[in-house]
């Protein structure tokens, strides 16, 4: 990986291996890169996993397994922005499979604790619309939700 631009760190109790590897197997455009492993006298055991790069839809990753002191929350999340049902329903399901959960509006959270907006880029511009009442009925329709639904989106914008 190249020393440009912006890496995510994602810090795990020991699943960067099993992390990495999900989230490639989930997006194009995805590798696994370098695996570093603990050298001896490290705070883990020596020869385990300590970082694996990857890349997921074109983003750079490492995935550190730091230990149980920090976890995932709602704080942060990655949104992904689909283009049609189709991969709203692949990311939704492939991201909650496993142990994973829905969450409101397009949210959810996968088996690592990891949270995600699988948002399709239409519902972008039907919540900005100038016009206030097309706005809020799919504003309302998409509160409405877990796991958001294109076609039903459509309508409340609508107003049928």
């Amino acid at each position: 990986m190249s020393s440009d631009g912006f890496t995510t760190c994602l810090w795990f109790d020991g699943q960067a291996e099993e992390a990495a590897a999900h989230y490639v197997s989930i997006f194009k455009n995805s590798r696994v890169g370098r695996v570093i492993h603990y050298g001896e006298g490290a705070p883990r055991p020596a020869g385990s996993v300590l970082t694996v790069e990857f890349v997921a839809n074109g983003q750079r990753f490492v995935a550190l397994n730091g230990g149980p002191e920090f976890t995932f929350n709602e704080a942060i999340s990655f949104q992904i922005l689909c283009e049609d049902q189709d991969e709203v329903d692949h990311y939704w399901g492939k991201l909650t499979e496993g142990g994973g959960e829905g969450g409101p509006c397009g949210w959810l959270k996968d088996r690592f604790g990891v949270s995600w907006q699988v948002v399709p880029s239409r519902l972008i511009d039907m919540i900005s619309d100038p016009d206030p009442q097309k706005a809020a009925r799919a504003t309302a329709a998409m509160m409405s939700m877990g796991k958001l639904d294109i076609a039903a989106l459509e309508k409340a914008y609508a107003g049928e």
